[in-house]
């Protein structure tokens, strides 16, 4: 086992600046380190094979060393499958409250994460030169690189194999899509932009009344699914905005798959650009807690930050006859992080009334897996669109 002090770098999307080192072949190896969700490189690193045993690799991943794959590619992803087993094997306390039981599931989350993200992969140029290994260069330029015409990924990178699967499969949804029944097309999410896949909360904002806004704006667009929908709605001139580099990059390109340049455009700024709106439209993260990854951002918005900020500048930047509509879920409410009349309070002391609550019920799979540790508190979800207007 070989302990390297490391320094402390941050990791930008394209041009990594943190660094892992480890020995191997008799001398100090080092490479470009990449966390998605911000992780330190390990400080300690072994070889692994196909001749590590998963009992031997799930002890050191659980003492913080980090094991990095030299044998076949398929081997690597059993190991990880059977370090993965073990720490799912650990017995669940009973929770007292939905609360407890929340925390409980985020805290067991963040410890799966941390053990199963030991087993490390060291790319070429973003190539995986491991026996059996795919292709994933172009997965791996997809997440990490912005710019799809340039191919400027580092000789040597190194990260976890359970981030690569994922870029991996990210890629490959990518390049199918997800179908928007509201558009007849699909929808294609970038590597961490939260994809469209949750349908009932478009058709509630392709089934809300419209009262024929000139100017519309989406705020936090993502994907830009909502953003699309306006527009096949006959809203001419939308604004959709996010402040994340990779949404931006992932709602322009679905602009333009749909052809819809001339009537969206696609701006970077937190929460709302310059100007008014007749129409603004927000469906902002559900769960007032703390995101662990980029990803999760689109679930967990800390303090209700986004919630409160695009609330409290609707008077600001509504017309006088304009309206905003608010998609929102209440399992919040029924996890305990938000108390029942938080959000009606809210949006009552931004100055606005609700003209209108259209209701659905989730229909994704979680509402009905009563293995799923939320579930008493999925079955009771429902998600709304507020239409909103000011006093």
């Amino acid at each position: 086992m070989h302990h390297v002090k490391v320094p402390f770098y941050i990791y930008i999307i394209g041009t990594p600046l943190n660094h892992i080192n480890w020995y191997e072949k008799n001398k100090t190896q080092t490479a470009d380190w990449q966390s998605e969700v911000g992780n330190l490189p390990p400080k300690a690193v072994v070889i692994a094979d196909d001749t590590t045993k998963a009992d031997d690799a799930y002890r050191l991943a659980c003492e913080g060393t980090a094991l990095l794959y030299r044998g076949d590619f398929q081997n690597a992803k059993q190991l990880l499958q059977a370090i993965t087993r073990r720490v799912d094997r650990k017995p669940i306390k009973p929770a007292a409250t939905m609360l407890e039981a929340f925390h409980q599931h985020r805290a067991r989350q963040i410890g799966r994460a941390n053990i199963t993200n030991k087993i490390l992969i060291e790319l070429k140029y973003g190539q995986c030169e491991l026996p059996r290994a795919p292709d994933v260069k172009a997965a791996v330029q997809g997440a990490l690189i912005l710019d799809e015409k340039t191919d400027k990924l580092p000789a040597r990178l190194v990260l976890s194999l359970r981030e690569l699967l994922g870029m991996v499969g990210a890629h490959e949804w990518r390049k199918k899509g997800v179908p928007i029944h509201a558009l007849n097309a699909n929808i294609h999410a970038h590597y961490g932009v939260y994809s469209p896949v949750r349908g009932e909360y478009l058709e509630l904002v392709d089934q809300v009344p419209l009262n024929n806004p000139q100017v519309a704006w989406d705020i936090g667009t993502g994907t830009g699914v909502i953003a699309a929908i306006l527009v096949a709605r006959g809203i001419k001139q939308v604004v959709a905005t996010d402040n994340q580099p990779r949404a931006l990059a992932c709602a322009t390109e679905n602009v333009q798959r749909l052809n819809m340049q001339t009537n969206i455009q696609v701006l970077p700024a937190d929460l709302f650009p310059a100007g008014q709106a007749d129409l603004i439209v927000c469906n902002p993260p559900w769960l007032p807690a703390k995101a662990n990854a980029a990803i999760e951002h689109a679930i967990y918005d800390p303090d209700s930050r986004m919630l409160k900020g695009y609330l409290n500048g609707l008077k600001a930047h509504l017309t006088p006859s304009g309206e905003a509509w608010l998609v929102m879920s209440d399992l919040a409410e029924h996890i305990g992080l938000r108390q029942p009349d938080e959000l009606a309070n809210w949006i009552a002391e931004a100055g606005l009334d609700i003209v209108q609550r259209l209701d659905t019920k989730p229909k994704h799979g979680k509402a009905r897996d009563d293995q799923d540790p939320l579930f008493a508190a999925r079955a009771k979800e429902t998600t709304s669109l507020y239409r909103l207007k000011s006093r």
